[in-house]
């Protein structure tokens, strides 16, 4: 029989103070996360105010003004940190005033696919059944018209048959050729409910020649349907004037736009690195708050209330500052070791791992991963990811043996394939020219990389 008894046990436990987790999530926030979270902490907290709200500027002005402000305490104004020096310039308050009005009236919500359909599914003579179908048939699209789950699992089996025919109701709605399962499905009911004389070979060459039709294989097609090749080319005609995608025409996704979070540029024959804080207001403590504390400093709970905010105030600014000061660290590390990318572009990028420049900075390399995922920083050879610049290795085949990353193998790949005989090779050619450059890897990986570059392959390109 087990007897159960009381025992004493010692463990460590790590535990984050509510202090340290937001230091942790301010640290990986991009800007536009950075700004909500101010804002946040702005409504919550009475002791926190904007000291200076700084207007939004292009980069390209941003990097063109000079003028310093100095740090100074109880704000989140980093000034001079360390070696790196923030630029402010003066902007016209009124035009950007009128501008700010004219953008927020002209902001107005476009009328999504699901919208257009289902004011079109109002204007049918439907029984209440047939329609509430229909809306659970339409809520279920996607961007492009097609379904998201299969469409007979959102109703009972015994209510199939009325679900086909509303989903036939509605792929002759405007645009035709949603409420299917792909494009090839879509381009098949846009040809049968054509209006237009549709050549007899089109519904063939659609339900079992499609892939043939994309490889432009016109006599492959004409021989196996048994037909002149002229008539495949006017059924080529005829399918180009179809729309795969067609819930595309209205979809509501709004273009997403980066900020960057930092500016590294040549000067002088010297590095620049920019801090992009013109998006972040300074922010200091109210105050107010603190004749609140010497006025009141009788009353307990007034006193207990005023300390806490104030302490919050202060900590959410240090949290901020201390950002700062860890990217622009960061940052000039990749820089000491990416050097020549930043003088001679992407195709000299080197290996680099998080643990490099957390070696280098004297953080962990958690800490570098949640700092550089999701920031941006404007260069002179484009706009980047900080993510992009840690890549692994890929052994090169010179005597010196000299180790190629990924992303530089892949802007060398780039740089074949935008010659003028790029156009022609083959994976397995492309593999041979990289080799004969230093870079030994196999076809398939010749692919790979072509693929992440979005080239389609030498039998697809012009």
């Amino acid at each position: 029989m087990q007897i159960q008894r009381p025992a004493m046990m010692q463990e460590q436990k790590l535990k984050l103070s509510p202090q340290m987790l937001q230091g942790i999530q301010i640290l990986a926030m991009p800007l536009q996360d950075l700004q909500a979270r101010i804002q946040e902490e702005l409504e919550v907290n009475p002791a926190l105010e904007v000291v200076e709200e700084r207007k939004t500027v292009s980069i390209d002005e941003f990097s063109g003004k000079s003028g310093d402000y100095e740090a100074f305490e109880n704000t989140s104004d980093p000034g001079n940190i360390g070696d790196y020096t923030t630029s402010y310039g003066g902007y016209d308050d009124e035009a950007s005033e009128a501008k700010r009005k004219f953008m927020e009236g002209a902001i107005a919500r476009p009328e999504s696919l699901q919208d257009h359909l289902i004011w079109q599914l109002r204007l049918q003579p439907l029984p209440d059944e047939f329609f509430q179908i229909g809306e659970l048939l339409i809520r279920n699209l996607d961007g492009n018209g097609f379904h998201r789950e299969d469409p007979l699992e959102l109703v009972p089996e015994e209510m199939h048959p009325a679900l086909r025919q509303v989903m036939s109701i509605i792929q002759g709605f405007e645009p035709q050729g949603t409420c299917t399962a792909n494009y090839q499905d879509s381009l098949l009911v846009q040809a049968r409910l054509s209006e237009e004389v549709v050549p007899s070979s089109v519904i063939p060459i659609l339900e079992h020649h499609l892939e043939l039709l994309e490889k432009g294989r016109l006599k492959e097609i004409a021989r196996q349907l048994k037909v002149p090749e002229h008539q495949i080319e006017r059924s080529l005609e005829f399918i180009q004037t179809l729309t795969p995608f067609p819930g595309r025409e209205y979809s509501a996704t709004s273009p997403q736009y980066v900020i960057p979070d930092l500016m590294i540029t040549q000067k002088d024959g010297e590095f620049v690195i920019i801090l992009n804080d013109e998006e972040i207001p300074v922010l200091g403590v109210n105050a107010f708050f603190d004749e609140v504390l010497q006025s009141q400093g009788d009353q307990k709970e007034v006193k207990q209330f005023v300390t806490s905010k104030i302490r919050d105030a202060r900590w959410f600014i240090q949290t901020l500052q201390q950002r700062n000061k860890t990217l622009l660290k960061v940052a000039k590390a990749i820089v000491e070791f990416q050097r020549d990318f930043f003088l001679r572009g992407p195709k000299y990028i080197v290996p680099l791992t998080l643990r490099d420049i957390a070696g280098e900075i004297g953080v962990h390399e958690a800490t570098v991963s949640r700092l550089t995922n999701g920031k941006y920083v404007h260069t002179d050879f484009g706009l980047f990811e900080l993510k992009y610049f840690f890549s692994n290795a890929v052994a090169g085949t010179n005597a010196k043996g000299i180790q190629y990353s990924k992303e530089g193998v892949k802007a060398i790949l780039k740089e074949i394939l935008d010659s003028e005989q790029g156009g022609t090779l083959s994976d397995q050619k492309l593999a041979d020219l990289l080799k004969k450059r230093g870079v030994s890897i196999a076809r398939r990986t010749v692919a790979k990389y072509r693929k992440e570059l979005d080239i389609s392959s030498s039998y697809d390109r012009p």
